[in-house]
Protein backbone atom coordinates (compact mmCIF):
# COMPACT_ATOMS: atom_id res chain seq x y z
CA UNK A 1 0.00 0.00 0.00
CA UNK A 2 1.28 3.48 -0.86
CA UNK A 3 1.61 6.26 1.70
CA UNK A 4 -1.34 8.12 0.17
CA UNK A 5 -3.56 5.09 0.72
CA UNK A 6 -2.34 4.68 4.29
CA UNK A 7 -3.04 8.34 4.97
CA UNK A 8 -6.55 8.09 3.55
CA UNK A 9 -7.28 5.03 5.69
CA UNK A 10 -5.81 6.69 8.78
CA UNK A 11 -8.04 9.71 8.25
CA UNK A 12 -11.11 7.49 7.98
CA UNK A 13 -10.26 5.29 10.97
CA UNK A 14 -9.54 8.11 13.38
CA UNK A 15 -12.98 9.58 12.71
CA UNK A 16 -14.67 6.20 13.16
CA UNK A 17 -12.77 5.44 16.36
CA UNK A 18 -12.81 8.98 17.81
CA UNK A 19 -9.02 8.90 17.84
CA UNK A 20 -6.51 11.74 17.91
CA UNK A 21 -2.93 11.58 16.60
CA UNK A 22 -0.37 13.55 18.61
CA UNK A 23 3.08 13.96 17.07
CA UNK A 24 6.32 15.34 18.43
CA UNK A 25 8.34 17.90 16.48
CA UNK A 26 11.06 15.27 15.96
CA UNK A 27 8.84 13.08 13.78
CA UNK A 28 9.31 13.03 10.01
CA UNK A 29 7.51 15.69 7.97
CA UNK A 30 4.90 13.27 6.57
CA UNK A 31 3.88 12.20 10.08
CA UNK A 32 3.74 15.77 11.34
CA UNK A 33 1.48 16.63 8.41
CA UNK A 34 -1.13 13.96 9.22
CA UNK A 35 -1.18 14.61 12.96
CA UNK A 36 -4.08 16.34 14.66
CA UNK A 37 -1.57 18.18 16.81
CA UNK A 38 2.21 18.65 16.67
CA UNK A 39 4.13 19.93 19.69
CA UNK A 40 6.88 19.60 22.25
CA UNK A 41 6.67 17.42 25.36
CA UNK A 42 4.81 20.04 27.42
CA UNK A 43 2.24 20.84 24.73
CA UNK A 44 1.68 17.15 24.02
CA UNK A 45 1.10 16.43 27.71
CA UNK A 46 -1.36 19.32 27.89
CA UNK A 47 -3.14 18.14 24.73
CA UNK A 48 -3.43 14.63 26.15
CA UNK A 49 -4.96 16.04 29.32
CA UNK A 50 -7.54 18.24 27.62
CA UNK A 51 -9.22 16.45 24.71
CA UNK A 52 -12.37 14.39 24.17
CA UNK A 53 -10.87 11.54 22.13
CA UNK A 54 -11.37 7.93 23.20
CA UNK A 55 -8.04 6.87 21.69
CA UNK A 56 -4.76 8.80 21.68
CA UNK A 57 -2.16 7.58 19.20
CA UNK A 58 1.26 8.95 20.09
CA UNK A 59 3.72 9.51 17.26
CA UNK A 60 6.65 9.84 19.61
CA UNK A 61 8.62 7.73 22.06
CA UNK A 62 7.53 5.49 24.89
CA UNK A 63 7.89 7.89 27.83
CA UNK A 64 5.58 10.35 26.03
CA UNK A 65 2.87 7.73 25.52
CA UNK A 66 3.26 6.62 29.14
CA UNK A 67 2.89 10.23 30.29
CA UNK A 68 -0.40 10.41 28.40
CA UNK A 69 -1.55 7.23 30.15
CA UNK A 70 -0.61 8.73 33.53
CA UNK A 71 -2.63 11.86 32.76
CA UNK A 72 -5.70 10.09 31.38
CA UNK A 73 -5.66 6.42 32.46
CA UNK A 74 -9.22 5.89 31.27
CA UNK A 75 -8.20 6.38 27.64
CA UNK A 76 -6.60 3.93 25.27
CA UNK A 77 -3.07 5.13 24.48
CA UNK A 78 -1.42 3.67 21.40
CA UNK A 79 2.26 3.74 20.41
CA UNK A 80 3.03 2.57 16.85
CA UNK A 81 6.41 1.08 17.86
CA UNK A 82 6.68 -0.15 21.45
CA UNK A 83 10.48 -0.18 21.09
CA UNK A 84 10.62 3.59 20.47
CA UNK A 85 12.64 4.28 23.58
CA UNK A 86 14.84 7.13 24.80
CA UNK A 87 18.54 7.02 25.69
CA UNK A 88 17.99 9.72 28.31
CA UNK A 89 15.08 7.94 30.01
CA UNK A 90 17.06 4.70 29.98
CA UNK A 91 20.00 6.36 31.77
CA UNK A 92 18.21 6.39 35.14
CA UNK A 93 16.54 3.35 36.69
CA UNK A 94 14.41 3.26 39.83
CA UNK A 95 17.00 1.24 41.77
CA UNK A 96 19.77 3.65 40.80
CA UNK A 97 17.67 6.65 41.75
CA UNK A 98 16.86 5.16 45.16
CA UNK A 99 20.59 4.93 45.86
CA UNK A 100 21.16 8.46 44.54
CA UNK A 101 18.44 9.84 46.81
CA UNK A 102 19.93 7.99 49.78
CA UNK A 103 23.30 9.64 49.11
CA UNK A 104 21.60 13.04 48.68
CA UNK A 105 18.86 13.07 51.36
CA UNK A 106 16.47 15.94 52.01
CA UNK A 107 16.34 17.16 48.43
CA UNK A 108 13.23 17.80 46.35
CA UNK A 109 13.31 15.38 43.42
CA UNK A 110 12.60 17.09 40.10
CA UNK A 111 12.36 14.69 37.16
CA UNK A 112 12.59 15.73 33.55
CA UNK A 113 9.64 14.42 31.56
CA UNK A 114 12.14 12.36 29.53
CA UNK A 115 12.09 9.67 32.22
CA UNK A 116 10.33 6.39 32.86
CA UNK A 117 7.06 6.11 34.74
CA UNK A 118 8.94 4.50 37.65
CA UNK A 119 11.13 7.60 37.94
CA UNK A 120 8.13 9.93 37.71
CA UNK A 121 6.52 7.98 40.55
CA UNK A 122 9.56 8.76 42.74
CA UNK A 123 9.63 12.46 41.86
CA UNK A 124 8.06 15.38 43.69
CA UNK A 125 7.42 17.27 40.47
CA UNK A 126 8.04 16.87 36.72
CA UNK A 127 9.34 19.45 34.27
CA UNK A 128 9.92 19.83 30.54
CA UNK A 129 12.57 21.89 28.79
CA UNK A 130 9.87 24.52 28.14
CA UNK A 131 8.94 25.02 31.80
CA UNK A 132 11.98 23.74 33.73
CA UNK A 133 13.10 27.16 35.00
CA UNK A 134 9.55 28.05 36.10
CA UNK A 135 9.15 24.71 37.88
CA UNK A 136 12.41 25.22 39.78
CA UNK A 137 11.48 28.81 40.65
CA UNK A 138 8.13 27.57 42.03
CA UNK A 139 10.01 25.63 44.73
CA UNK A 140 11.17 27.18 48.03
CA UNK A 141 14.10 29.49 47.34
CA UNK A 142 16.38 27.95 49.93
CA UNK A 143 15.39 24.37 49.15
CA UNK A 144 17.85 21.78 47.87
CA UNK A 145 17.03 20.01 44.62
CA UNK A 146 17.95 16.72 43.00
CA UNK A 147 17.46 16.85 39.23
CA UNK A 148 17.20 13.75 37.02
CA UNK A 149 18.14 12.48 34.52
CA UNK A 150 19.70 15.12 32.18
CA UNK A 151 22.98 16.62 33.36
CA UNK A 152 23.01 19.28 30.63
CA UNK A 153 19.50 20.57 31.27
CA UNK A 154 20.20 20.34 35.00
CA UNK A 155 23.35 22.45 34.73
CA UNK A 156 21.53 24.97 32.53
CA UNK A 157 18.76 25.34 35.13
CA UNK A 158 21.35 25.74 37.87
CA UNK A 159 23.04 28.53 35.86
CA UNK A 160 19.71 30.28 35.25
CA UNK A 161 18.32 30.06 38.78
CA UNK A 162 21.37 29.90 41.04
CA UNK A 163 19.65 27.15 43.03
CA UNK A 164 21.38 24.34 44.94
CA UNK A 165 20.92 21.52 42.42
CA UNK A 166 22.59 18.11 42.30
CA UNK A 167 22.21 16.55 38.85
CA UNK A 168 22.07 12.98 37.62
CA UNK A 169 24.70 12.09 34.99
CA UNK A 170 22.40 11.23 32.08
CA UNK A 171 22.30 12.77 28.61
CA UNK A 172 20.39 12.75 25.33
CA UNK A 173 22.41 10.98 22.63
CA UNK A 174 21.24 13.55 20.06
CA UNK A 175 21.84 16.79 21.94
CA UNK A 176 25.14 15.63 23.41
CA UNK A 177 26.40 14.90 19.89
CA UNK A 178 26.32 18.46 18.56
CA UNK A 179 29.76 19.83 17.73
CA UNK A 180 30.70 23.29 19.02
CA UNK A 181 33.53 23.42 16.49
CA UNK A 182 31.19 22.41 13.68
CA UNK A 183 28.67 25.08 14.69
CA UNK A 184 31.41 27.73 14.68
CA UNK A 185 32.48 26.56 11.22
CA UNK A 186 28.89 26.80 9.99
CA UNK A 187 28.57 30.25 11.56
CA UNK A 188 31.72 31.39 9.74
CA UNK A 189 30.19 30.23 6.45
CA UNK A 190 26.86 31.90 7.35
CA UNK A 191 27.74 34.94 9.50
CA UNK A 192 24.18 36.27 9.33
CA UNK A 193 22.76 33.13 10.97
CA UNK A 194 21.59 33.14 14.59
CA UNK A 195 22.44 30.07 16.66
CA UNK A 196 19.49 28.37 18.38
CA UNK A 197 20.37 25.82 21.05
CA UNK A 198 18.32 23.34 23.06
CA UNK A 199 19.18 23.33 26.81
CA UNK A 200 19.90 19.58 26.63
CA UNK A 201 23.09 20.49 24.73
CA UNK A 202 26.49 20.61 26.39
CA UNK A 203 27.72 23.85 27.95
CA UNK A 204 30.26 24.41 25.14
CA UNK A 205 27.40 24.49 22.63
CA UNK A 206 25.06 26.55 24.84
CA UNK A 207 27.75 29.22 25.17
CA UNK A 208 27.55 29.83 21.40
CA UNK A 209 23.81 30.46 21.42
CA UNK A 210 21.93 33.57 20.44
CA UNK A 211 18.84 31.85 21.85
CA UNK A 212 18.46 28.88 24.23
CA UNK A 213 15.08 27.22 24.53
CA UNK A 214 12.81 24.24 24.00
CA UNK A 215 11.71 23.20 20.54
CA UNK A 216 8.48 25.17 20.99
CA UNK A 217 10.51 28.15 22.14
CA UNK A 218 12.76 27.93 19.10
CA UNK A 219 9.74 27.73 16.81
CA UNK A 220 8.14 30.77 18.42
CA UNK A 221 11.45 32.64 18.21
CA UNK A 222 11.99 32.02 14.49
CA UNK A 223 8.35 32.73 13.63
CA UNK A 224 8.45 36.12 15.33
CA UNK A 225 11.98 37.13 14.36
CA UNK A 226 13.04 39.06 11.26
CA UNK A 227 16.39 37.32 10.92
CA UNK A 228 16.82 35.39 7.67
CA UNK A 229 19.04 32.48 8.75
CA UNK A 230 19.31 30.13 11.73
CA UNK A 231 21.63 27.35 12.85
CA UNK A 232 19.41 24.90 14.72
CA UNK A 233 21.00 22.78 17.47
CA UNK A 234 18.22 20.34 18.21
CA UNK A 235 16.82 17.30 16.42
CA UNK A 236 16.23 18.49 12.83
CA UNK A 237 12.58 17.38 12.68
CA UNK A 238 11.62 20.80 14.08
CA UNK A 239 12.90 22.49 10.92
CA UNK A 240 9.80 21.29 9.05
CA UNK A 241 7.58 23.35 11.36
CA UNK A 242 9.94 26.32 11.12
CA UNK A 243 9.65 26.28 7.34
CA UNK A 244 5.86 26.06 7.54
CA UNK A 245 5.78 29.13 9.78
CA UNK A 246 8.41 31.12 7.87
CA UNK A 247 9.39 29.87 4.44
CA UNK A 248 11.50 32.97 3.72
CA UNK A 249 14.28 32.06 6.18
CA UNK A 250 17.18 29.61 5.86
CA UNK A 251 17.43 26.87 8.48
CA UNK A 252 20.72 25.01 8.90
CA UNK A 253 20.90 21.83 10.96
CA UNK A 254 23.78 22.03 13.43
CA UNK A 255 26.50 19.45 12.68
CA UNK A 256 27.18 16.43 14.84
CA UNK A 257 30.50 15.37 16.35
CA UNK A 258 30.87 11.89 14.91
CA UNK A 259 29.60 12.35 11.33
CA UNK A 260 29.69 16.11 10.60
CA UNK A 261 27.75 15.88 7.35
CA UNK A 262 25.02 13.48 8.54
CA UNK A 263 21.70 14.56 10.07
CA UNK A 264 21.67 14.38 13.87
CA UNK A 265 18.41 12.43 13.96
CA UNK A 266 16.84 10.71 16.95
CA UNK A 267 16.77 7.09 15.80
CA UNK A 268 14.09 6.27 18.37
CA UNK A 269 11.73 8.98 17.07
CA UNK A 270 12.37 7.94 13.49
CA UNK A 271 11.25 4.34 14.13
CA UNK A 272 7.67 5.61 13.76
CA UNK A 273 6.37 5.41 10.18
CA UNK A 274 3.09 6.07 8.37
CA UNK A 275 2.65 2.32 7.87
CA UNK A 276 3.13 1.64 11.59
CA UNK A 277 0.59 4.35 12.43
CA UNK A 278 -1.89 2.73 10.05
CA UNK A 279 -1.44 -0.74 11.57
CA UNK A 280 -1.49 0.64 15.10
CA UNK A 281 -4.77 2.45 14.55
CA UNK A 282 -6.31 -0.47 12.66
CA UNK A 283 -5.51 -3.14 15.26
CA UNK A 284 -5.32 -0.79 18.28
CA UNK A 285 -1.97 -2.27 19.25
CA UNK A 286 0.61 -1.76 20.68
CA UNK A 287 -1.31 -0.29 23.59
CA UNK A 288 0.28 1.30 26.66
CA UNK A 289 -0.45 -0.63 29.85
CA UNK A 290 0.70 0.61 33.25
CA UNK A 291 0.10 -0.64 36.77
CA UNK A 292 -2.70 1.50 38.30
CA UNK A 293 -0.68 1.88 41.52
CA UNK A 294 2.26 3.20 39.51
CA UNK A 295 -0.03 5.57 37.61
CA UNK A 296 -1.40 7.01 40.85
CA UNK A 297 2.11 7.46 42.26
CA UNK A 298 3.33 9.26 39.14
CA UNK A 299 0.23 11.38 38.50
CA UNK A 300 0.76 13.74 41.43
CA UNK A 301 4.14 14.91 40.12
CA UNK A 302 2.84 15.29 36.56
CA UNK A 303 -0.26 17.21 37.66
CA UNK A 304 1.89 19.57 39.72
CA UNK A 305 3.83 20.39 36.57
CA UNK A 306 0.65 21.02 34.59
CA UNK A 307 -0.67 23.29 37.35
CA UNK A 308 2.58 25.32 37.36
CA UNK A 309 2.36 25.65 33.57
CA UNK A 310 -1.20 27.00 33.85
CA UNK A 311 -0.08 29.61 36.37
CA UNK A 312 2.84 30.66 34.17
CA UNK A 313 0.67 30.84 31.04
CA UNK A 314 -1.88 32.98 32.88
CA UNK A 315 0.78 35.43 34.01
CA UNK A 316 2.13 36.17 30.54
Amino acid sequence: MRNANYISAISRMRKEKNAIILAHYYQTADIQDIADFVGDSLALAQKAAYNKADIILFAGVKFMAETAKIICPEKKILLPDIDAGCSLADSCTADELKKFIAVNPGRTVVAYINSTTEIKAMADIICTSANAVHVIESLPENGKILFVPDRNLGSYIREKTGRDIVVWEGACHVHENFSAEGILRLKKENPEAEILVHPECESAVRQLADYIGSTAGMLEYTAGNKNKAYIVATEPGIIHQMKLRRADAKYLAAPRKDFPFAANDCNFMKTITIEKIYNCLKYEEPVIRLDPVLINSARTAVERMLDISKIFAGSR
